[in-house]
């Protein structure tokens, strides 16, 4: 019988934990150092040390939050751990000098969580007219999302003209930007499970690191599956959390609130609600036009040309 049910965090393991991620955060890696036992750093010297953790950092960024879940084998606290572009699974042992005589970080499976490989809610393209790939498909070199779990599989998608460009003029104003306030709407039936509004709009080519989405809509199909759309314009958001719609339902006007430089609209799929431990899910589109031919089926990729059949 497995007895890790109901185990609860002892203080001595909260602080250290606490300590730990503390200085992760802050880039304290000497600190980190100081932190393990003897033997440790001798296997683990403070070159060695920062090199991890600087690895760790540029794959995984911050601690956003970590979740203390059960004793490994009577020794190692074992901690459910939300990084800005992973989830981990982080497990810490100590002595009996508070030292950290014990560090493994790896991958977390939870086997509770939905897998989905890709979309089964047939899929209409969320805008009228053609609209252009910026962001898309299953490399960095086409989709810089890749880093981010949730986002692996995001578009991001805005309008250009026969020249190749997103705005008119100088492009210093987001009205300049032909995206800018177009229509957003439901590729599909489903239910609103969020719905935000209030955030102001960037000026072009300052970023919201604050409020990543920005204004944001996220819609659960019937299959549940978890379609997010981000930065809509301030005050366009036209649907409520808990409502019920239809396909071709307007959901708002693209905008550039959020962590966003230009005017356009981000949209991907979803394994769950809650992008701090959701798993991204492949979108494919049941019938589009692609550079003028018909693709069914099809999951766009970086420059594509798209709009609806």
């Amino acid at each position: 019988m497995n007895n890790t049910f109901g185990q609860r965090e002892n203080e001595t393991n909260k602080k250290v934990a606490n300590q730990f991620e503390s200085f992760y955060n802050v880039e304290k890696y000497d600190s980190i150092f100081e932190m393990l036992s003897i033997e440790m750093q001798n296997v683990l010297p403070i070159e060695k040390t920062k090199y991890f953790f600087l690895n760790l950092k540029s794959n995984a960024g911050q601690i956003k939050k970590r979740i203390f879940e059960k004793y490994v084998n009577g020794t190692y606290a074992s901690y459910k751990t939300v990084f800005e572009k992973a989830l981990l699974r982080v497990d810490i042992s100590i002595n009996s000098n508070e030292k950290i005589n014990g560090l493994f970080v790896k991958s977390y499976t939870d086997n509770s969580l939905p897998v989905m490989k890709r979309n089964i809610t047939k899929l209409k393209l969320p805008f009228k007219g053609e609209w252009t790939v910026l962001w898309g498909g299953d490399s960095k070199e086409l989709n810089y999302h890749i880093e981010n779990i949730a986002q692996k599989n995001a578009f991001d998608i805005l309008i250009t003209d026969s020249t190749g460009s997103s705005h008119k003029n100088n492009g210093e104003n987001n009205e300049d930007y032909y995206a800018f306030d177009q229509p957003i709407f439901a590729p599909c039936d489903g239910e609103i499970v969020l719905a935000v509004d209030g955030v102001k709009d960037n000026e072009t080519g300052i970023l919201n690191p604050i409020y990543l989405s920005g204004n944001s809509v996220i819609l659960k199909t019937n299959n549940n599956e978890f379609l997010v759309f981000a930065h809509f314009k301030n005050h366009s958001v036209d649907v409520k959390e808990g409502q019920k719609i239809k396909e071709g339902q307007k959901l708002g006007l693209c905008g550039n609130s959020g962590n966003s430089s230009e005017p356009h609209l981000h949209f991907h799929i979803q394994n769950i609600e809650d992008m701090n431990i959701a798993t991204g899910v492949k979108c494919y589109f049941d019938k589009i036009i692609l550079n003028g031919q018909l693709k069914t089926d099809y999951s766009p990729i970086k420059c594509d040309k798209i709009k609806n059949e």
